[in-house]
């Protein structure tokens, strides 16, 4: 099995963004070193236990610190976005980091109502609607060939998000319904459901994009994985604390409180939490993938049965206990070894 990571970029209460970002980079060499195939960062905005507000700049910082894994978007969220700005971005990263550029395209903005209101107010940004269109432009540009404007005086107007691309990066589509599964086949592109979020739908969305899939000149076949919420440590009571943090802020965004930084485990299991945010953290404890390496590694491969995938995409969800340097993820990069330890070392044997 291949396993990829998403990060969000976490900002923990002893943290600040500089260390946030430090320890994501520390996590990336990790997932880099051990084997993982690919690393993407998502595209949140205003969210207080989250620095991922920008993911072509975090893919370049990445980039440049690691050696042989892909990295990329998590995804775009592309309404927030002009087509030909995300394609000069991804372009410029295909540049410098050939052959290691993915560019994940997402429909939803990625933020609230007020930010989606800033953003559009504030720079070009794409309809929503427009979505398959703007995914059209953007292959396009980014091929070296470009694209070709008409404008209205009727005269044809070349347009490249790069002079000379010599490669292109791998653009996927990201949903979490049927919309995107279904435009990812037609259009014939790769397609990863986030099964993260919720863990349902997901063979709806894949039975979709599978069945509808029309070969293309990106794809001749179906190419997808999913994503899973993990978190793995030396023993089951240990990963069940680590993931604590993470579950309660999860149940806070689902119950409209307040959001702040991630807590330690220390504070989380200091804090207030009303029945209703207890009910969705036994949820979730349901659905994510809480266990030790060995167990991590089996329900992992289950999963990947269960849905015809060979690749899962983990977002480890581990905070940290007080006293742990800033600047570090430990948890988060013992999730990743201990999953590399039963999945990928014994493939690979």
């Amino acid at each position: 099995m291949k396993l990829s990571v998403l990060d969000l970029v976490p900002v923990r209460t002893d943290q600040n963004s500089s260390e946030a970002i430090a320890a994501s980079i520390g996590l990336a060499q990790a997932a880099d070193r051990l084997g993982y195939t690919r690393y993407w960062v998502a595209e949140h905005h205003n969210m207080a236990s989250v620095a991922s507000t920008n993911p072509p700049i975090i893919i370049a910082i990445l980039a440049s610190r690691t050696e042989r894994i892909r990295v990329g978007s998590g995804g775009v969220m592309l309404p927030n976005h002009a087509p030909l700005v995300v394609a000069e971005q991804f372009a410029a990263l295909e540049a410098v980091a050939p052959g290691r550029i993915d560019l994940a395209l997402g429909r939803a903005p990625g933020s609230d109502p007020v930010v989606t209101a800033v953003l559009n107010r504030s720079g070009a940004t794409s309809d929503v609607n427009a979505f398959p269109n703007s995914v059209g432009d953007i292959i396009a540009l980014l091929s070296p060939e470009g694209a070709t404007v008409r404008l209205t005086s009727g005269q044809e107007y070349g347009l490249k998000a790069t002079p000379r691309a010599t490669s292109v990066p791998d653009v996927w589509l990201l949903g979490s319904s049927d919309y995107s599964a279904q435009l990812a086949a037609s259009l014939g592109l790769p397609y990863v459901f986030a099964h993260h979020f919720s863990g349902e739908g997901t063979e709806r969305a894949l039975d979709l994009y599978r069945s509808q899939f029309r070969p293309s000149e990106f794809l001749e076949a179906p190419r997808t994985f999913l994503t899973a919420n993990v978190v793995a440590a030396d023993t089951v009571d240990e990963a069940a604390l680590l993931a604590l943090p993470q579950m309660q802020q999860m149940a806070r965004l689902r119950t409209n409180d307040p959001l702040g930084a991630l807590l330690t485990v220390e504070e989380a299991l200091a804090a207030d939490v009303t029945d209703l945010q207890k009910e969705f953290v036994e949820r979730m404890r349901g659905t994510w993938i809480i266990d030790d390496g060995a167990g991590a590694a089996a329900r992992l491969r289950q999963l990947g049965e269960r849905f015809g995938v060979d690749e899962v995409m983990v977002s480890p969800g581990a905070s940290a206990r007080r006293g742990t340097a800033p600047d570090a993820a430990p948890a988060r990069i013992r999730t990743l070894e201990l999953l590399a330890e039963h999945l990928l070392t014994s493939d690979a044997a």
